[in-house]
Order: structure tokens, then C-alpha cells, then sequence
């Protein structure tokens, strides 16, 4: 067993029967907040096979980004003798999470029910594709089609190239953070009656949740929102304008906003010209107001305009490229990348919760690497009372 961590979470147990992503990610949190996790993983040898996003190369990026600080314990839920360790688990357990298509945990006879017949105190997460129920449950949850159908490629890219999916997997990532909230919302409402519940969510859930202000716009005001690019449909000039040696990202909303920008640009008869007076009126003309204030933008650099604004009180920002990201001053302040030994590569790098605690600090923090496959069965069998040679037997046999 990996020695306990420290954190504001250290006395919760998960157990994670979650794969790709979605799952991961809402016990990632978990597990850098210092609770202890066991990752649930098909034996090497038994049927069905694990596909989870970074495969078995513990070299990858993404495998460490996933699993980190968890404990690895290799099973077979199918085989009864698994189900019996399974359930030996949850008994001491305060969390179970799985992402598998809605039926299969029913199939498998590791459903809510079944899991909490055993400890009542158990808060079972579930995360699927489109719910637990409904004309498309059975669909393959996948980030990108879940981004399609929640609306959220309808309102991205520039306006008549048509949809365009983000550059990271939201609908993945929003789903598991919205999971973890479920999970500690049901872990403190225990602490009043004493009894843990199912929780759920869905990529397609957790996509029309971000949509945020656009499905405002329909549901209150019966407005269908289209791609605006780089801009804000609401509020102009707002977005990306070229530099001599760049872009910059300013964000003038308001009245106020806009005539600090325009004094800033030199341009202060913009604020009275016609067209112009109202976040309305420059929506209606966004090409004028945005050539008008382009052209100066293009007279010098991106850091001279990043200066000159900010010392104007209007919002702005350089667009970085990943690697500037991490090498910007700022981020390098925050410490929100974070170093990890790996036993194979060193110390290596790696993106930390974006959180901190005053008696936690991020900076103290112990991050362990991924697991190798299995690398805790044995002594948490052992933990379980487990004898050696029953224990090789279960491997014999593809139980473990």
C-alpha cells in the first residue's frame, strides 16, 4: 500500500472501477487531495481488456496527467471470487465511481444497489455518455459527439466555417469535475443522516451545463447563438487583434471599458462616433468598430499594448502557446506546475489542482507516479487477510 498523504481528504477511501477519462479525472481530485484510491484494473491475461486513455505505457504523458497518487489492484469483477474482494472493499470504502455504459455495472452485479446493500454508507458515482436512462443511455459516451449534440460546436469557430469542437475534451473533463462535486456534496450531506446515495452525471449534462450565457440566450430570450470566433456575441470589441509581432486578447466590455480603450488607443472620437455609443449598436457594426481599433493594435507590439492597457484598467493579455504557458511568470508564481518523481524518467512535471489550501499547501504536497498494473494487489489482499498461496492461486486463474 502506497504510504497515506497528507490532505484535507485523507480519511476518505475510493475505489475506481472508471475509465478513459471522465472518471479519471473526478478521482483525481480525490487523490490529490489526499485520499486513498485504488484503482480497479482487468488482470493481465483475463478477457475484455482495459482501455484506458494512455494504455499500460507508464512513460506517457497522459497516464501520469490521469493516475497519479492512486494504488493499482487487479480484478476481475466478472469471476465471483472477484466480486467477493470487491465487496470485502467496499465495506471499507466511502466511494465507488464507474463509467461503464449504463447496463454493464447491472450485468456485472455491481450496481448501486447491489454495492450498498453491503455498506449503506457507500456514495456510488456513476458517469455515462447521455444518463442512465432515456432514448440514447446505450450510446458510446465520447467528449467530442457529447460536444456536438450539448451545442456546444454550434458556437464555436468563426462564423460560416461551421462547427468546430474545442481543443481540449470539456465535455470529458466537466463531467468528472461535476462528479467530484456530486461526490463531496453526498459525502457531506452523510455526515447529517448517515447514509451515502447513487450520484450522476453525463457528458451531454455536463456539456449544456457549460453552455452557460448561450442557452440562456434561447431558453429566456428564444434566441438561437451562433459562432462568433475569437469575439464575444455580446459585447464589442472583444477578442483577438493582431500585433507588429502577435496577437493580444483585450476584453473592452461596457461603456467604461470602451472609452478607457479608446483613450488608450489614441483614438478618443471613436467613443462619440455613430454606431459606436452602446454595446448594442458596436455588436450591430462589429467589422467598422473592429478595423477601426485594429489598425492601431498592428502599430506595435504585444507586450508595448499589454502595458499601455493594463495602465489603462482595460483587460488584456497576451495568447500564449503551451510551452509559454508554463514559462510565463505568473504561472511560475502560482506553482501550479508541479514536480513528480518517476522511476523511470526522474522528476518530471505535471499540471497540479488549480486550488489552494491554507494548512495544505500546494507546494507540500506528495505526488506519487501512476502505478505499474497490479502494483498493490498483493499487499492489499494481504490487507484484506489474504494468505500468499490463496492469493497466487486467484492469479492463477485470472482472478486477480
Amino acid at each position: 500500500m502506497n504510504t497515506p498523504r497528507p490532505g484535507p481528504l485523507s480519511r476518505f477511501t475510493i475505489l475506481d472501477a472508471s475509465r478513459v477519462r471522465a472518471g479519471p479525472t473526478a478521482v483525481r481530485t480525490f487523490a490529490d487531495l489526499g485520499a486513498r484510491v485504488i484503482k480497479l484494473e482487468i488482470p493481465p491475461g483475463a478477457p475484455g481488456g482495459d482501455d484506458m486513455i494512455g494504455g499500460r505505457d507508464h512513460n506517457r504523458a497522459d497516464y501520469e496527467n490521469l493516475h497519479r497518487n492512486k494504488e493499482s489492484l487487479t480484478l476481475n469483477m466478472k469471476e465471483a471470487e472477484g466480486r467477493e474482494i470487491l465487496h470485502a472493499l467496499v465495506q471499507r470504502a466511502d466511494v465507488f465511481i464507474e463509467n461503464y455504459r449504463p447496463d454493464v455495472k447491472h450485468r456485472l452485479g455491481i450496481g448501486p444497489d447491489a454495492l450498498r446493500a453491503i455498506n449503506p454508507r457507500l456514495v456510488y458515482a456513476s458517469i455515462s455518455g447521455f444518463g442512465q436512462d432515456g432514448p440514447a443511455m446505450g450510446w458510446p459516451g465520447f467528449d467530442s459527439i457529447a460536444q456536438g449534440m450539448g451545442g456546444l460546436m454550434s458556437v464555436t469557430g468563426r462564423p460560416g466555417e461551421g462547427p468546430m469542437r474545442a481543443g481540449i475534451p470539456i465535455a470529458d473533463l466537466c463531467a468528472g469535475h461535476f462528479c467530484a462535486q456530486a461526490i463531496m456534496a453526498a459525502l457531506l450531506e452523510r455526515e447529517a443522516t448517515g447514509a451515502g446515495q447513487w450520484v450522476q452525471t453525463s457528458l451531454l449534462e455536463a456539456q449544456i451545463a457549460m453552455l452557460d450565457f448561450q442557452a440562456a440566450q434561447w431558453l429566456v430570450d428564444g434566441k438561437v447563438p451562433q459562432s462568433t470566433g475569437n469575439e464575444h456575441p455580446l459585447t464589442v470589441p472583444t477578442g483577438v487583434f493582431a500585433t507588429s509581432d502577435g496577437h493580444i486578447n483585450i476584453a473592452a466590455i461596457g461603456q467604461t471599458m470602451w472609452k478607457r480603450l479608446c483613450e488608450a488607443l489614441d483614438v478618443p472620437h471613436l467613443v462619440t462616433e455613430p454606431g459606436f455609443g452602446s454595446d448594442p449598436e458596436r455588436v450591430h457594426n462589429r467589422d467598422r468598430v473592429n478595423a477601426a481599433v485594429g489598425e492601431r493594435f498592428r502599430q506595435h507590439s504585444t507586450a508595448w499594448w499589454t502595458d499601455r492597457l493594463l495602465g489603462a484598467g482595460v483587460p488584456c493579455g497576451p495568447i500564449h502557446t503551451v510551452d509559454r504557458v508554463f514559462a510565463d511568470a505568473q504561472v511560475r508564481h502560482l506553482g501550479i506546475a508541479q514536480t513528480m518523481q518517476h522511476p523511470e524518467l526522474g522528476g518530471i512535471e505535471v499540471v497540479g489542482l488549480p486550488m489552494q489550501f491554507s494548512r495544505h499547501p500546494r507546494a507540500q504536497t506528495r505526488l506519487d507516479a501512476a502505478p505499474l498494473q497490479g502494483a498493490h494487489t498483493e499487499s492489499i489482499l494481504q490487507e484484506l487477510g489474504y494468505a500468499p498461496d490463496r492469493i497466487a492461486q486467484l492469479r492463477e486463474r485470472f482472478v486477480v
